[in-house]
């Protein structure tokens, strides 16, 4: 049996930030990253547009207040107030940190660190380094992995999370390049395993992003808080879902209908296309719902509109936003200098995840904490999104709260021994489903079985929502679960055997799947995010309360948890 001190499963920013920072705490503890891609590979590198944090740099009437403000407000007052005001408090820290690890900013003329205006802000707060932010941050975390001597097990799936006795005592993880099983103990274990768009069928997250944590803490008796938000991205480039950055509207780029009008002063006239996402989201899916779409030949009634850049000139699309029109010129073969490009509504980010509190520690429920087992990240809901996120706080949650948590994990172990796991029970168990897995004597394809899957959250838990249109997509998702048991898989060896691990991220995207849909028909408003057209308005009397889902395969028990209310009173959210 493997043994470390620490274990954290997954590679990417807010898992490489904690183990830094446990290592930097205390350099005799054994801290181990799991990852079952190499952690370079996370999808936190797809991050484009920046960090947001009260620098002054380009503003200086800015606060860290405005910032949690703005935090609170875009969360449609959801967010935890105690928590938004750590991350917004520690937010310059944090940057000057990176800074000084190796991160290469975005420079204003004099040296000091640029900032640009991003959706939801009232000020120009958010740090950069081009439209390669989270690139540029996780090469950094990762070298500095290496200088503290993490143990890095890259390209292991994690299979299950072992709790016993309400503690979290290690992982049973398989090595994809072979088949080997081990267990890891540790005296505590956090998840840092990011978001599961790939439960839709357009998304701007990579084929990695099941929501493998949230399913295996689901499965494991732990809650999962507030899964009905899912964030859609405005501009999603269509038709292949890939992310076209906020920060390119941040630099000045228009939305377009059929008719050439820029329509978002429709909607939300004081900021434009710089409004918080589900807001911008809604009014482009309006805007194709009302005929004012665009085909690709120019024709009204289509299903995109443009984001139109050519105002902006080449010199600071190429400067600014260099990625943003490399991927719509790769994939399209559209130059935005010369020509708008095409975009519509993609899934983007998850607010809900695993419970934790403000240092990282798992909930059991609305009050217990579960021994031994923290999280961060986008797989965590320490609530600072609430129910919609803003632009440039993802990055920055990961970085404060991946600091935070393994500072917290440092302590926590110093008193702790190793706890004592029956390896080979664990160790039979695996071997006994990976074998029923082959012998299956199924006829339904992986891949045809999850295409259903993400039809189905895409056509009934989409932008817009209704009680009937979601107990349609429960019953459908039913149908499709126990359509799991006839299931086939051609590759039954042990060496690079991705099938294997597919049929175990489907297995988690069915679990995730059933949490969305089922805390969303249970919200009967409107509130970021979850926008309900049967109940088109937010009901604080009744609803201003955080959703905890416990899943069993026998169905899922809710309940719910106060928000923290510290600073701002909720109101109504105008822009």
């Amino acid at each position: 049996m493997l043994e470390h001190d620490v274990i954290i499963v997954g590679g990417g920013l807010a898992g490489c930030r904690a183990a830094v920072e446990i290592a930097r705490t205390d350099p005799k503890l054994s801290v181990a990253v799991v990852a079952k891609t190499h952690p370079i590979r996370s999808h936190s590198v797809a991050a484009q547009g920046g960090m947001a944090a009260t620098l002054n740099n380009v503003d200086p009437d800015d606060t860290w207040e405005a910032h949690a403000f703005d935090t609170v407000k875009g969360s449609d007052y959801l967010a935890d107030q105690d928590a938004v005001a750590i991350l917004t408090r520690e937010a310059p820290d944090v940057i000057i940190d990176l800074e000084h690890m190796g991160v290469l900013f975005s420079r204003l003329p004099d040296g000091r660190i640029a900032q640009r205006a991003f959706g939801g802000h009232s000020h120009r707060r958010t740090c950069y380094a081009a439209d390669k932010t989270g690139h540029a941050i996780l090469h950094e975390l990762v070298n500095n992995l290496r200088r503290y001597g993490v143990h890095i097990y890259d390209e292991w799936y994690v299979m299950q999370l072992i709790l016993e006795d309400a503690q979290a005592k290690g992982v049973l993880m398989y090595r994809i390049r072979d088949g080997h099983l081990e267990v890891v103990r540790a005296k505590a274990v956090m998840f840092a395993t990011g978001g599961y768009g790939r439960v839709f069928n357009t998304t701007s997250n990579d084929y990695a992003s099941t929501g493998d944590g949230l399913a295996m803490s689901a499965l494991a008796g732990v809650p999962l808080e507030d899964m009905e938000f899912v964030q859609f991205h405005p501009t999603g480039l269509y038709p292949v879902g890939v992310l076209i950055s906020e920060a390119v509207r941040g630099e000045g780029a228009y939305l377009i209908n059929s008719e050439g009008d820029r329509f978002m002063a429709n909607y939300a006239p004081s900021r434009m296309e710089l409004a918080p996402r589900d807001i911008t989201s809604r009014a482009i899916a309006r805007e194709i719902q009302a005929g004012r779409g665009i085909h690709p030949d120019g024709s009204a009634g289509g299903p995109f509109v443009y984001l139109d850049l050519r105002h902006m000139g080449r010199e600071k699309i190429m400067s600014r936003v260099p990625f943003a029109w490399e991927e719509c010129h790769r994939l399209l073969g559209i130059d935005a200098v010369e020509a708008p490009m095409r975009v519509r509504p993609t899934v983007h980010y998850s607010m809900g995840g695993i419970p934790v509190n403000t240092d990282g520690q798992v909930r059991s429920g609305p009050d217990g904490l579960v021994e031994g087992f923290f999280a961060a990240g986008e797989a965590a809901c320490v609530s600072v999104h609430g129910a919609n996120r803003l632009g440039s706080n993802s990055l920055l949650e990961c970085v404060v709260y991946g600091r935070r948590t393994g500072a917290a994990i440092a302590q926590y172990v110093q008193k702790r021994k190793l706890p004592d796991i029956n390896e080979q029970r664990y160790i039979t168990e695996a071997q006994k489903q990976i074998r029923s897995l082959f012998d299956q004597k199924g006829e339904i394809r992986i891949d045809k079985l999850r295409q259903s899957l993400q039809d189905c959250m895409t056509q009934y838990c989409g932008v817009f929502r209704t009680e009937s249109v979601m107990r349609e997509g429960l019953a459908e998702l039913e149908k499709l679960q126990q359509q799991y048991q006839h299931i086939y898989l051609d590759d039954k060896g042990k060496l690079w055997n991705t099938e294997i691990v597919e049929a175990w991220e489907l297995r988690s995207l069915t679990i995730v799947a059933q949490v969305i849909l089922t805390s969303a028909l249970n919200r009967q408003e409107s509130r970021g995010a979850h926008y309900r057209e049967d109940y088109a308005d937010r009901d604080d009397e009744n609803f201003l309360k955080h959703t905890l889902a416990y899943y069993s395969p026998a169905g899922i028990d809710l309940q719910y948890k106060p928000v923290a209310i510290t600073m701002f009173e909720p109101k109504e959210r105008k822009y």
